[in-house]
């Protein structure tokens, strides 16, 4: 690993030292600076993006099992519901543009969809262990990180055989070679925690099953790279203890409110969770060689975005911008409806102006808050090693 201060231009300037000094010196730096040549030299061309996670990152997985998402989502750039729980763009569809993609399509949409360029694994309410209840029951999907994972796994093969076929079906599906240069990319893990505290489970309860849901999701990171994954982005969890959602229907304590707003119990098994994400991405570099691994600190670029409202653009931090009543404007759900003399009405209405507003729905950001954080780490500055997007696929860069 290089150290990042070497990148420094440096100024020779003229002196009385002879031509030969200022060769050799030269020449050294040309050797020292070699690693900056490097990570400048050339941007990574990935023909593909496979996304694993939840609601975070689900381009329309959920809605096609279980239905759409309800209007207003999607109102503010895609005009209609578009399979996310957001007003409009999740930041996997801004890493899809930055990368020259278009948007990934679910995997488990079979009306309209292209998988030339990848596919999109997520659901909504998706966790990375599996819960042992009811999508009815828990509200959290079946279709876990395994289960997500299983799909992945029958993908290369089959998109192979569609493919072989010609014509519009050869369009349609990725080449074979492009499994091994795809970006990998992972956000997942924050219904996980929230699944222990809608469970009534104390901080050190949810705390104590994180390493069994820590090593869940390394042995899916090593099972994709045993298919031939070889970089991964992944994040981390955000802060649970900000969410409208959250903070509308569990017990907080005055004293356990820090400045931003947010509770920080449920924040801090966040960034336990984190810490522990950090140490298992270190073990995965060193048990696959050929792997070229990104951790992405979304908990803190999604923090700013809550603490420092205003810096970024914001006005409302940590009020929902769709739903209704209550100190979160989240008592009534977003799109959620009541009868008034046998009429249906929409209650749970977004707020005039959703750019303005970090969360969208109490539990997921807003396009513009996403578009926010996205710009944030797009440039490798919430990212060990700290390289941008478009140089994670370069291993030598990688910090351990």
């Amino acid at each position: 690993m290089f150290s990042l201060s070497l990148c420094v231009p440096y100024m020779i300037m003229e002196s009385h030292f002879s031509k030969t000094l200022v060769v050799a010196i030269l020449v050294s730096l040309s050797v020292s600076l070699a690693p900056c040549l490097v990570l400048a030299s050339t941007s990574c061309k990935f023909p593909a993006i496979f996304n694993f996670g939840d609601s975070n990152s689900d381009t329309g997985g959920f809605s096609a099992v279980f239905g759409q998402a309800r209007p207003p989502h999607g109102e503010s750039y895609f005009h209609g519901p578009a399979g996310r729980y957001c007003d409009g763009r999740l930041v996997i569809d801004f890493i899809a543009n930055s990368l020259g993609l278009p948007f990934l399509s679910a995997y488990l949409d079979s009306v309209g969809s292209n998988f030339s360029h990848g596919a999109n694994f997520a659901t909504a309410a998706s966790t990375i262990r599996p819960q042992n209840t009811t999508l009815h029951q828990s509200g959290f999907s079946p279709i876990s990180l395994d289960v997500q994972y299983d799909e992945f796994y029958d993908f290369p093969p089959r998109s192979q055989i569609v493919r072989s076929q010609g014509g519009v079906f050869e369009q349609l599906m990725p080449k074979a070679e492009d499994f091994s240069r795809a970006l990998y990319t992972f956000d997942i893990g924050q219904n996980d925690l929230a699944a222990g505290f809608f469970f009534n489970m104390s901080t050190a309860q949810v705390k104590a099953y994180v390493p069994d849901v820590l090593n869940q999701f390394k042995s899916i990171v090593k099972n994709v790279y045993d298919q031939g994954g070889r970089y991964f982005w992944i994040h981390n969890t955000g802060p649970v203890g900000c969410l409208p959602y959250v903070l509308a229907r569990l017990p907080v304590l005055a004293s356990q409110v820090d400045k931003a707003g947010c509770a920080t119990p449920y924040n801090e098994v966040a960034q336990f969770f984190n810490h522990g994400l950090k140490e298992v991405v270190v073990q995965l570099r060193e048990e696959l060689p050929l792997a070229a691994i990104t951790y992405v600190d979304i908990y803190s670029a999604k923090y700013s975005l809550i603490s420092q409202p205003k810096k970024h653009g914001f006005e409302q931090p940590i009020r929902a911008c769709c739903g209704q009543g209550g100190k979160y404007n989240n008592n009534l759900h977003c799109g959620g409806k009541i009868k008034v003399h046998g009429r249906e009405i929409l209650v749970g209405k977004a707020c005039q102006d959703p750019s303005l507003w970090v969360n969208w729905d109490g539990f997921h950001y807003t396009q513009a808050a996403n578009k926010r954080v996205f710009d944030q780490i797009v440039d490798g500055s919430f990212s060990d090693p700290p390289v941008p997007l478009k140089m994670v696929c370069h291993r030598q860069q990688q910090a351990h």
